[in-house]
């Protein structure tokens, strides 16, 4: 599953949160619990140095879950302020398709896939 946000300043309680938010709302749009995550990789811009995103992972209590983090590739007239998640899940064969989730400034990204709630 894949998802995205991003944070108005690169400020370590605005990157916390926002991580925390997309992971949060990465599993209740999908009906996964935490128990369903095998593996994260969370990417930001090079403008996001503030806070080590995996700190949110583990401040939500997936202790146990592999978690990697990375900064993105510069891009001329990228997304500013943008965090990306890829979550390795397990999910039931018959669960309905995983969702995107795409919030805040990232819904320029795919606004395909960000308006659907």
């Amino acid at each position: 599953m894949r998802g995205a946000t991003t944070v108005a300043r690169d400020e370590p309680s605005a990157v916390l949160a926002a991580t925390r938010a997309l992971l949060e709302t990465l599993l209740d749009r999908n009906a996964l619990s935490a128990s369903d995550v095998v593996s994260v990789i969370v990417t930001t811009t090079r403008d996001v140095t503030s806070a080590d995103p995996s700190d949110a992972v583990r401040a939500i209590g997936w202790e146990r879950v592999p978690v990697l983090c990375m900064s993105e590739i510069a891009v001329p007239d990228g997304l500013p302020r943008c965090l990306r998640v890829l979550l390795h899940v397990d999910a039931p064969s018959d669960a309905p398709r995983l969702r995107a989730v795409y919030l805040r400034g990232a819904t320029a990204l795919r606004p395909d896939l960000a308006s659907r709630a």
